[in-house]
């Protein structure tokens, strides 16, 4: 069997047909939407108001802690936190 040059462009042709009716045919794909009632987001800003007074001041506390050097890492709490994420990890 020869290829020549015309049977090499109808296949190309083809493919290229082929690939623009799929690319045509696929549907968008969907989006996940999220929408906060208006209720909820009036609940949010009101914990944010409250807790964000003093989550502000625990912070610049801490700040203050590092800049001056006076901040103590407590290694005792952090292995405590740690060690049971580390064991569901080898089981």
């Amino acid at each position: 069997m020869k290829i020549n040059e015309t049977q090499r462009l109808g296949a190309i042709q083809y493919y290229q047909k082929q690939q623009a009716m799929n690319r045509a045919s696929q549907k968008p794909s969907r989006k996940d939407e999220l929408i906060i009632s208006t209720e909820a987001q009036e609940m949010l800003d009101a914990q944010n108001r409250v807790n964000g007074s003093a989550r502000s001041e625990r912070i610049a506390d801490l700040k203050k802690a590092v800049s001056t050097g006076t901040y103590h890492v407590e290694a005792d709490k952090i292995a405590e936190k740690l060690l049971p994420l580390f064991r569901k990890e080898n089981e």
